[in-house]
């Protein structure tokens, strides 16, 4: 009797994914069809080559029909799209997209750059599955003033900083004398990226030139300014615990890139971006953020933006983004993620409902050690003049080489950016094509080179405006009948990376 309840006791040996191996190949055998809907698949670009099944659905076609996994509808009439989620909702309604996932059977999983509660109905509609959390929470999370919370429940501190609704330039005067944190400030309002809600205010004409975009907005985010570099870090938070990426410096307001001061325009990954003790220390605030984050009901893909100031050292937690970014493909290519498996592998892996185990902190540890980042750059080029015109011509999506001379040609074809053999090839992935308008803040596309983009001054290298320059000289546009002029032509309030 006894040995008949000790042998009941016995603990089932675990039957889900052991190690990195298993999970590899269970992705590489995968039978469930996932899509990133989304504008452009460049965010996830080359997930479908680690799994099986995984396709893209996009509304601009970078590839002029080239790439396997993706599928691009027909245009059909649709209302002037006012964010990413309007894109998503517009291809999930598209008779061209439901006869493509219908044709491919099963039960359609979704992922996407942005989604909302719109989304999640269309994607239930469809008999599918979001794996992402619930659009309501990471609209929450989104919140840069809700961050700011989450990161002190966390011990992982923002720069000085006072939470408040603005009435006017008096008020905010008094709040900032009552906060301590001097008048050279910095204010965010909850939502919005790459430069469009982040205002420099140092006096009253600051604040006049954007005083419709705070007062009337809700609690702003109003900081201390301070002399710092901006990075950024990308970190999947799993059951059995979160897995960071490697810390990466962020390309920011350069006017041959951007029109936006403060805005974001790529980056770079290379083993030695900042000290020693600053990537260990962004890794460990990271890794406390992405426990926090598990604690508050999210799971999956995050990205943190840290301040890094130049001084000191001292590092502050900028924003987050709860969910891939325009960073995204950068950490997904690195050479620890050849060597294992890319980050978002394991947030499918999370949604996928397969048990997995995964020592955390081994896998961390590999992932923080140098010899296994190596070094690459993107920068995402809008158009910066304050022009609108037809682009007739645009350079295709391929790989470019620059010549002796500094001129910038197209060599060949392909999408895979590690085909870019040296310093003198480069990754060119198309978004502006002939037909579109370009306006100022639109975007051309995406340049990723091997090597370093900016100096360790954090300006753009001689080389970097080389290519810069030499993709822009190969659109050609011709201007605007006038009479074609009106409110579509408005700069959108929202990027589509």
């Amino acid at each position: 009797m006894a040995k008949s309840q000790t042998a009941s006791k016995t603990k089932k040996p675990f039957s889900g994914l052991k190690n990195i191996s298993e999970i590899r190949r269970y992705f590489h055998r995968n039978e469930q069809p996932i899509y990133f809907v989304s504008a452009t698949n460049f965010n996830l670009l080359g997930i479908d080559e680690w799994c099986k099944n995984f396709k893209y659905i996009s509304y601009i076609d970078c590839y002029d029909g080239r790439h396997p996994n993706t599928f691009v509808p027909s245009e059909q009439p649709h209302a002037e799209f006012q964010s990413i989620e309007d894109i998503n909702n517009y291809l999930l309604q598209h008779k061209e997209v439901i006869d493509f996932i219908t044709r491919r059977g099963g039960t359609p999983n979704f992922v996407f750059l942005m989604f909302d509660e719109e989304t999640e109905r269309l994607v239930a509609e469809l008999g599918g599955k979001v794996w992402f959390p619930k659009a309501s929470l990471r609209t929450k999370c989104d919140n840069k003033i809700e961050t700011v919370r989450i990161g002190n429940k966390a011990g992982v501190p923002s720069v000085p900083n006072t939470l408040a609704e603005i009435k006017d330039y008096d008020h905010l005067q008094k709040i900032v004398e009552k906060a301590g944190i001097g008048n050279d400030l910095v204010l965010q309002s909850a939502f919005g990226d790459s430069g469009h809600t982040t205002f420099f205010i140092k006096s009253e004409a600051d604040f006049r030139q954007h005083e419709h975009e705070i007062v009337g907005q809700g609690e702003i985010k109003i900081m201390k300014r301070i002399d710092c570099r901006g990075s950024a870090i990308e970190a999947c938070a799993t059951s059995q615990g979160t897995i960071v990426g490697p810390l990466m410096t962020e390309l920011v307001g350069f006017k041959e890139l951007t029109p936006y001061r403060g805005g974001w325009c790529g980056n770079e990954i290379f083993s030695t971006a900042f000290p020693r003790k600053t990537r260990e220390r962004a890794r460990e605030l990271t890794f406390k953020f992405g426990e926090q984050l598990r604690k508050e009901g999210y799971r999956g893909y995050f990205e943190l933006d840290f301040l890094i100031e130049k001084k000191s050292g001292d590092i502050w937690l900028g924003e987050l983004n709860p969910r891939i970014t325009g960073a995204s493909s950068m950490t997904n290519h690195a050479a620890f993620a050849h060597a294992d498996a890319p980050l978002f592998l394991f947030h499918l892996l999370e949604f996928s409902k397969k048990r997995f185990q995964l020592d955390v902190d081994e896998l961390n540890g590999r992932w923080a050690d140098p010899k296994n980042i190596d070094s690459w750059s993107q920068m995402v080029i809008k158009h910066t003049e304050d022009t609108v015109d037809i682009v007739t011509e645009a350079p295709e999506t391929g790989i470019y080489k620059m010549l002796e001379d500094g001129r910038v040609v197209f060599d060949r074809f392909d999408y895979h950016r590690r085909a870019v053999e040296s310093e003198n090839e480069a990754f060119f992935l198309r978004i502006l094509k002939p037909g579109d308008y370009r306006y100022e803040g639109a975007d051309l596309g995406i340049l990723v080179t091997r090597g370093r983009s900016m100096t360790d001054s954090f300006k753009l290298t001689d080389k970097s405006k080389k290519w810069i320059h030499g993709i822009k000289q190969t659109i050609r546009a011709k201007p605007l009948d006038v009479t074609s002029a009106g409110p579509a032509l408005a700069d959108p309030a929202f990027k589509i990376l």
